[in-house]
């Protein structure tokens, strides 16, 4: 019976003491919340482009007499080359300077108007654009507008159509503006993959000749050619860095 009774003093002095050691004991703190990656902008890239340019050219022929209308046409071919550049971004806002440079094959031969004997076959082989950036970012897709100057080299060359033989020929580079849209995407921190259009408007080149005479009886004493451009290419970049440098911790 003594036995008994010690056992029950013990147990209830146990149940006593037991919810303070709860109330002691330390709560577990709550998990962090998840970190999530917030893709960034800044740095200096270099890329590769590739796609498609048409051109919108319209020649006057230079003649003793005054100019006269030989044509309109668009010709059009295939466009690479590469970019580099710098962005900045703070917040969504991102701003950037690029320089690109293209070759080209856009090339068209027409007969002339003034002498169905003659033709004339216009051609720009290479592109460049120095530009600006705007663009808003939302994490890894970034939606841009840019503007700048542009410039082109060409050639012009009139021919005899009977015997095919070059009657005058000229090569010059022209500057002009640009203005461009596109999108870019982050697939990794430091890759990118984009579409751009780019429209250049590249004003009116004069070319003298030294007095040719077409088979028609014409004399042409120069040239005049206006041209415009579009451009449609898609872009592959790579930001400098190092692996993670595009992203910041957002909680």
């Amino acid at each position: 019976m003594k036995k008994l009774s010690i056992a029950a003093i013990g147990f209830a002095a146990l149940s006593m003491v037991a919810p303070a050691m709860a109330a002691d004991m330390a709560v577990k703190a709550p998990p962090p919340a998840p970190v999530v990656a917030v893709y960034n902008w800044t740095g200096f890239y270099i890329g590769a482009n590739g796609g498609w340019g048409q051109s919108h050219g319209c020649v006057d022929l230079i003649t003793p007499a005054g100019a006269v209308a030989s044509g309109c046409a668009d010709r059009s071919g295939g466009l690479v080359g590469g970019q580099i550049g710098y962005r900045w971004q703070t917040n969504q806002f991102v701003l950037g300077l690029e320089a690109q440079g293209d070759w080209a094959e856009i090339k068209n031969t027409r007969v002339s108007l003034i002498d169905p004997l003659i033709s004339t076959t216009g051609k720009t082989d290479a592109i460049g654009l120095f530009t600006a950036q705007l663009g808003w970012a939302w994490n890894a897709s970034l939606l841009y507008v840019k503007g700048g100057a542009a410039v082109t080299r060409n050639r012009f060359d009139i021919f005899n159509n009977v015997t095919g033989v070059g009657l005058a020929s000229a090569g010059h580079t022209r500057w002009g503006g640009a203005l461009g849209v596109g999108w870019e995407y982050g697939f990794t921190p430091n890759w990118t993959v984009g579409v751009e259009y780019d429209h250049l408007w590249m004003g009116r080149d004069n070319t003298g000749f030294a007095g040719v005479v077409t088979p028609g009886g014409f004399t042409l004493t120069g040239s005049g050619v206006t041209q415009d451009i579009d451009m449609v290419t898609v872009r592959v970049n790579y930001r400098f860095g190092g692996y993670g440098a595009g992203y910041g911790a957002r909680y």
